[in-house]
């Protein structure tokens, strides 16, 4: 559940905020938006960090097996990265990216338990 809290968290506050860069709700301040939602993200990377350990701890051996699970490592680095280069560069494209790469994540996240 605390997994699901960070996911929610993290992928509504960036999600919302990227949708915003790309276009969506012209009339909502960036800059306020931004403010308001880096903080709830930041705090749902960081519940997703800490139970995802413990939940791979649960199954460590099986999971580090699993490719869908460094795939899932591998998306997770490059939005981090974009994340990063984001603050720099800021633009559209990056939003795009930050907004796939979190759904995409969360997607092979959830597809770990068939692997």
């Amino acid at each position: 559940m605390v997994h699901l809290l960070g996911l929610v968290l993290l992928v509504g506050s960036i999600g919302i905020l990227d949708l915003r860069l790309l276009g969506a709700w012209p009339a909502l301040p960036r800059d306020a938006l931004q403010r308001a939602l880096t903080p709830l993200g930041v705090a749902g990377l960081l519940l997703l960090a800490v139970s995802g350990s413990v939940l791979f701890a649960a199954d460590a051996e099986s999971v580090a097996g699993s490719t869908v699970f460094r795939w899932k490592l591998a998306v997770i680095g490059l939005a981090l990265a974009n994340a990063a280069l984001f603050r720099r560069v800021g633009g559209r494209v990056l939003a795009a990216i930050s907004l796939a790469a979190w759904l995409v994540a969360a997607g092979l996240g959830r597809m770990i338990a068939y692997s």
